[in-house]
């Protein structure tokens, strides 16, 4: 399976810390963090970079140049009282200690494909009732099962850089359609993009693909400058089926054991629910109710 095509050096990680310390700043307010709010009018939102320097128990000119993007030298306690300070969740403390100190990876060879398992594949198409699929890095849909062509389209007849979630949530209106809650499928995506460029700031194809869909998606500029992150290993996806309508669908998502980068994602209805029986459905029409997904998948393409 081709990557995506490369161009462009990585994410500016000095930028990347700086907005993020600032916008996760200006999200607090001084009586959420117990301090006095002095004055009707502050010319910043949010904490006051002073305020939150004693929060955290170090020096105004010490945080500022953190926050301007010079994480070097930082130690892991101080990052440690800034993201307390801050409020910060187990994700997001582990992307700003991701971006003040980042670890060196060796770097891949360029053509390097992202390969699924022979034996994974063969689980995936073992599970014939569930739809799953794999995805690695970037969002790149890797592999997947027929039941998961049947919900939401047969990726083999997609160029394989389109195989991709970003690309498919962000330029596809088709897929707006298909999610009922399509705007926290998007937001998501861009949580789990941020996070990747925290991990791998040098990685020049997420470079690329951030800025082609900054240019083609205006939800995706106004998301990505939240710089939010989370993970969410679990949860309910509602979506409009062409053939069976409404479902809504359980999710879980597993890590690869033996390589981090891949996790395997799987769809389930509750039992005895519209949803179940519909599922059943599609799994008895077999490759019938793959085209018709596909069918859907194809109608602004």
């Amino acid at each position: 399976m081709d990557e995506q095509r490369d161009s462009g050096a990585g994410l500016d990680r000095r930028a990347e810390l700086s907005e993020f310390l600032r916008t996760r700043r200006a999200r607090l307010k001084p009586q959420d963090v117990g301090l006095p709010e002095f004055g009707r009018h502050r010319r910043v939102p949010g904490l006051r970079r002073e305020e939150l320097a004693q929060l955290a128990g170090v020096s105004v000119a010490y945080y500022t140049r953190l926050e301007q993007g010079n994480g070097r030298n930082v130690s892991a306690e101080v990052l440690d009282a800034i993201a307390r300070a801050l409020r910060l969740t187990d994700a997001e403390h582990a992307h700003l200690t991701h971006l003040a100190k980042p670890k060196q990876h060796k770097k891949k060879p360029a053509a390097r494909t992202q390969q699924v398992r022979p034996s994974l594949k063969q689980l995936l198409d073992t599970m014939d009732a569930v739809p799953a699929y794999v995805v690695g890095r970037r969002s790149d849909i890797l592999a997947w099962n027929r039941m998961a062509a049947a919900v939401f389209g047969d990726w083999a007849e997609l160029p394989a850089a389109e195989r991709n979630w970003a690309r498919l949530a962000f330029l596809r209106p088709d897929y707006r359609e298909l999610f009922a809650g399509w705007e926290q499928k998007a937001i998501d995506i861009v949580c789990l993009l941020r996070m990747e460029a925290g991990c791998y700031p040098d990685d020049s194809r997420l470079s690329a693909l951030v800025g082609e869909l900054s240019v083609k998606s205006e939800d995706f500029r106004r998301l990505w400058a939240t710089h939010d992150v989370k993970e969410k290993t679990h949860g309910v996806k509602e979506l409009r089926h062409p053939l069976v309508g409404e479902l809504s669908l359980r999710y879980e998502s597993f890590r690869i054991a033996d390589d981090s980068e891949q996790s395997l994602v799987a769809y389930h209805a509750d039992p005895g629910t519209p949803s179940a029986e519909a599922l059943r459905l599609l799994a008895s029409w077999g490759s019938d109710a793959t085209r018709a997904g596909q069918g859907s998948a194809n109608r602004a393409g």
